[in-house]
């Protein structure tokens, strides 16, 4: 009895040593929030007057817009990239740099031209990322689960696919004489790269061994086969998902306890390079092969790092594992070889990841490495011949809400109002309205939860919520965190990027990328403009733009000025002489 009696007081004892840490954690986090941290300047009225005024200086200075042809047109899909998970990026990008992280600004945030996107599908409110990939790829919206196919085709049903296939940017683009090539952090027969090149009625079919006895007796092929059938439309194709290129009996060359996934025998790697022909093709599976690639003698390029996804950013081994953005530098470096042009996509696909692993350090870190390949591809290009379209193809359920202070960690506790929390536990800034974080890092597994059991949300007042395998609080739990329905938006620059400038149905994205490169059937606008109503004045054989002509006619100006004061400094000089001579 006295025995039960001391235990019940030790254990007394350590609970309140604990809910005193408690107590004392947040009260040191909130008063270390408190603390001012921003600039006194930021308080003055004349700070945000002249940011103000910049701002307005510099959208006055572009008061015209490029209505020219566009050579090249890239286009960056951030997989799952809703608006709040843009904001949380700038926030987390901000404080990479050492800064608040709220002020910073984003590559895409200096696009001058923003719309919104309806990602809805023909037949789903919320929809997924095949349906998405053939509207803004191929110009029409479609149904769930089918990639390259108008909207009579039924996800799984080989049959309904049939006369259906409609054509990507990408095809158009290799049918006009460009080059085309396709950048993903994902495998290369996932939804988003796969809806520039395949026809599939279902997006799952990377591989035959994914295919139904249905839809083999159907004629219908696997993804990876029908990269291989267009690979000669791809000059450059960059990305992750070699198991599924390899017959199930052999190694990989990274993973040797990993085999391939065809239950065909194939290796379609080696076919491609057997099929080079007169071409100088390169095969790479890793970041020091790819450093080695030279642009200038290589005609097509196929890189495969990882079986499957290549790895999330905050993962990635940089020895090993090219970024996205030494990717797409290379990628640009071979296309832009072509006279005619390119059409590149680029895919940050392992955001979408992360949301349904209700991960925000996995999603933020890959949104950063995200905007700074879209940063290397303005460094690269010009914006008088290049089309830019960065958008998403559907958003997700991550909010950024609460009362966080400014400079707060993205990935911090919220500012505490304690007569706003009803359970007085604290929460994150970041969180989803379902997911498997659900009641917190303590309840990964979501299929464990009876039903019938209630719980409570785990208090996280001494959680790292900044660790690597914490996941996010969600409202309602799922195994895995859902697609959102919400808009999202186009940046743009460039050529017609100005046909960017409300609301759209998210097809019309592959319309303006086809007109701007003229490869629709409009090409009224497609002849060199020499009148003086497009963005070209004509001038000695030259079409210069009219920020161009402008310097120009101020560089002639200022030199018909100095000339003129040279002329009238010799005469001085003339007439003083010649007085002096009659004296």
């Amino acid at each position: 009895m006295i025995y039960n009696m001391r235990l019940l007081e030790i254990h007394s004892n350590y609970l309140a040593v604990i809910v005193f840490a408690q107590i004392l954690y947040v009260m040191i986090e909130v008063g270390a929030q408190h603390q001012k941290v921003w600039s006194d300047e930021e308080e003055t009225v004349e700070f945000w007057n002249k940011k103000a005024q910049d701002d307005l200086a510099l959208a006055l200075q572009r008061n015209e817009f490029y209505d020219g042809v566009a050579q090249n047109v890239i286009l960056f899909l951030g997989d799952g990239m809703g608006i709040p998970t843009i904001t949380a990026g700038r926030i987390l990008k901000g404080q990479l740099n050492g800064q608040l992280g709220e002020e910073y600004e984003l590559s895409i945030d200096k696009f001058p031209n923003v719309g919104l996107s309806k990602t809805y599908s023909i037949d789903r409110q919320t929809t997924d990322s095949a349906a998405t990939a053939t509207a803004f790829l191929c110009g029409i919206k479609s149904t769930w689960g089918t990639l390259g196919l108008a909207g009579k085709a039924r996800m799984g049903v080989c049959e309904s696919a049939t006369g259906q296939e409609v054509n990507s940017i990408l095809i158009d683009a290799y049918n006009q004489g460009k080059s085309t090539g396709i950048v993903t952090t994902t495998h290369l027969v996932h939804a988003t790269p796969a809806g520039a090149y395949a026809h599939t009625p279902e997006r799952n079919w990377y591989s035959d061994a994914q295919l139904t006895q249905n839809a083999i007796d159907g004629g219908c092929t696997d993804i990876a086969k029908q990269f291989y059938e267009n690979s000669h439309q791809i000059t450059v194709a960059l990305g992750g998902g070699r198991k599924y290129f390899r017959p199930n009996n052999m190694p990989d060359v990274g993973y040797p306890q990993h085999n391939g996934t065809r239950l065909d025998g194939r290796n379609f790697v080696e076919e491609w390079l057997g099929d080079a022909g007169s071409e100088s093709r390169s095969f790479v599976w890793n970041k020091q092969q790819l450093e080695k690639v030279q642009p200038d003698s290589t005609d097509r390029l196929w890189g495969m790092f990882q079986p499957s996804h290549m790895n999330f950013e905050i993962d990635r081994n940089s020895t090993n594992e090219p970024s996205i953005s030494e990717m797409v530098e290379k990628a640009i470096q071979i296309l832009g070889k072509n006279p005619n042009g390119y059409f590149l996509l680029v895919e940050g696909g392992r955001i979408d990841h992360g949301h349904h692993d209700s991960s925000a350090i996995e999603v933020l870190h890959d949104m950063v490495a995200f905007d700074d390949a879209v940063d290397k591809a303005t460094e690269m290009t010009s914006e008088l011949d290049t089309l830019i379209v960065v958008t998403a193809d559907h958003s997700h359920t991550m909010s950024l809400g609460g009362y966080a202070l400014r400079g707060t960690s993205v990935f911090g506790l919220a500012d505490q109002i304690e007569v706003e929390m009803i359970d007085t536990k604290p929460a994150t800034s970041i969180l989803y309205g379902d997911g498997p974080g659900y009641l917190g890092e303590g309840t990964l597994n979501v299929v464990q939860i009876n039903p019938n059991e209630k719980f409570e949300r785990e208090n996280i007042t001494l959680v790292d919520t900044a660790g690597r395998t914490y996941r996010q609080q969600s409202a309602v739990p799922r195994t895995s965190e859902s697609h959102a329905g919400d808009d999202v938006p186009i940046y743009a620059r460039g050529p017609m990027a100005h046909l960017f400038h409300g609301v759209h149905e998210q097809n019309y994205i592959a319309h303006v990328m086809r007109y701007a490169s003229c490869l629709d059937a409009d090409k009224a606008h497609c002849a060199p403009k020499t009148d003086g109503t497009g963005p070209y004045v004509h001038f000695l054989s030259l079409n210069l733009t009219k920020l161009q002509a402008r310097f120009a006619l101020y560089f002639m100006f200022a030199l018909l000025i100095c000339s003129a004061l040279v002329l009238i400094f010799l005469t001085y000089l003339f007439l003083a002489r010649k007085f002096r001579n009659r004296k």
